[in-house]
């Protein structure tokens, strides 16, 4: 079990230059695709844009990649 006292603060500053990139290339991405999602003339797989902003929100990084490669009809 995690705890508190088992927090190593070492490790976690040597991880965050590892981190902090991959953290900014998956914001990236969400943000590519919720505003290619806004574009009046995108049209989507399923018809409901709703449902995709929600799921590249809330699905990780997975909804984002979800979305450019299945939920997108091309223009």
């Amino acid at each position: 079990m995690l705890t508190l006292a088992a927090f190593d603060s070492e490790r976690f500053l040597a991880l965050l230059p590892f981190l902090i990139p991959l953290i900014l290339i998956d914001l990236g991405l969400i943000v590519y695709c919720l505003i290619d999602l806004a574009r009046p003339e995108r049209r989507v797989r399923g018809g409901n844009k709703l449902v995709w902003a929600l799921v590249i929100l809330l699905v990780g990084t997975f909804g984002p990649l979800a979305y450019l490669f299945l939920g997108r009809e091309d223009l």
